[in-house]
């Protein structure tokens, strides 16, 4: 067994009715359920942020979607969103979550945000999830999930950089795209020698 399906963030709060909805991210979890029967392996990851998390706007009593710089670089301030134990970090209702091998949780530690699968955003500290992968054997990672341009590219990219071959299934992500993300990030993945499949 060397391929994995990785499913990021498909989470309530991510999802039209949410705090941080990604326009049509609940399209993708029927194409997501149907793709997990053709690996061995499924992982998904849930964005899991303490009250408070330093990532808030709200911490700062600043303007959602602005920016603020960190000890770790620039910050986008997000909305409150997925909260420990709360509905909206649940994941989605639709989504199969009984064929996971393993949930990683990220964004847990309040003074750093995560959105790769792999590491925090100081690009330093890992999530355990390369190890695992390792351990099981596993060379091969698609990606599907939310949202395109942040948690599903950085997690793409780490992945490539750590000599995994990536591929991101970019039918079953949705995207945020704020500002130019998007496109950004699509560069940025085949920049990393990340195929990008429809």
């Amino acid at each position: 067994m060397t391929q994995a399906l990785l499913v990021i963030d498909v989470q309530n709060d991510f999802c039209p009715g949410g705090a941080l909805a990604v326009p049509e991210g609940d399209v993708i979890v029927p194409g997501i359920n149907a793709l997990m029967a053709d690996f061995p392996a499924v992982i998904l990851t849930q964005d899991w942020h303490p009250a408070g998390h330093s990532s808030f706007a709200s911490t700062h009593n600043a303007e959602p979607m602005s920016m603020t710089e960190m000890p770790y670089g620039p910050q986008v301030l997000w909305p409150d969103h997925c909260i420990q134990g709360s509905i909206g970090a649940q994941f989605h209702p639709d989504l199969t979550t009984d064929r996971a091998d393993l949930i990683i949780r990220k964004g847990y530690n309040p003074a750093i945000d995560s959105y790769s699968a792999f590491f925090e955003n100081d690009h330093k500290t890992p999530t355990g999830l390369e190890g695992y992968l390792r351990t099981r054997g596993i060379t091969d990672l698609t990606l599907v999930g939310l949202a395109t341009d942040f948690c599903v590219n950085f997690s793409a990219v780490d992945a490539a950089k750590l000599g995994f071959t990536v591929t991101v299934r970019t039918d079953l992500c949705r995207a945020i795209d704020f500002d130019g993300s998007l496109a950004a990030a699509q560069a940025g993945m085949e920049a990393e020698g990340v195929n990008l499949e429809a």
